[in-house]
């Protein structure tokens, strides 16, 4: 793993989980249409409760981009891949659940989807030291 791929990992996963949080706490249905979902009106509080979880998630990231460039920073960047594989694979789970229970439409799926695929990712990483890798 290089140090550039590192980074490329990390702007993507922050800008897309940044923005996409931000978008759902000012403009809840709005940014669902946009991807596809719906929730009822009486949720769209909720909903941008949730965002501000997600725009955090997508801070850790961006965090992480900073510390790539940074020798002595590879141990709080495999705790942000740590930290955020755990929020995510929560989420994955979850969404799985509830569209398995029917709370959710199918199309909550591609949410759990790219979160499982983002924590196999880092769990790779972790298990085989990417991170230390691309340090040297």
């Amino acid at each position: 793993m290089t140090r550039r791929v590192l980074l490329v990992f990390h702007w993507a996963a922050g800008l897309s989980d940044a923005s996409t949080g931000a978008m759902l706490m000012a403009a809840p249905a709005f940014t669902l249409g946009l991807m596809g979902l719906a929730a009822p009106a009486d949720a769209m509080p909720f909903v941008s409760f949730v965002g501000a979880f997600v725009l955090a998630v997508g801070l850790a990231y961006l965090y992480g981009a900073r510390l790539v460039g940074r020798e002595c920073s590879m141990a709080r960047l495999e705790a942000v891949w740590l930290v955020t594989a755990m929020v995510r694979s929560s989420v994955a789970v979850f969404v799985l659940a509830e569209v398995l229970k029917g709370a959710l439409s199918p199309g909550w799926l591609t949410i759990a989807v790219f979160d499982a695929a983002c924590v196999a990712f880092q769990a790779l990483g972790l298990r085989n030291g990417w991170i230390r890798y691309a340090a040297q």
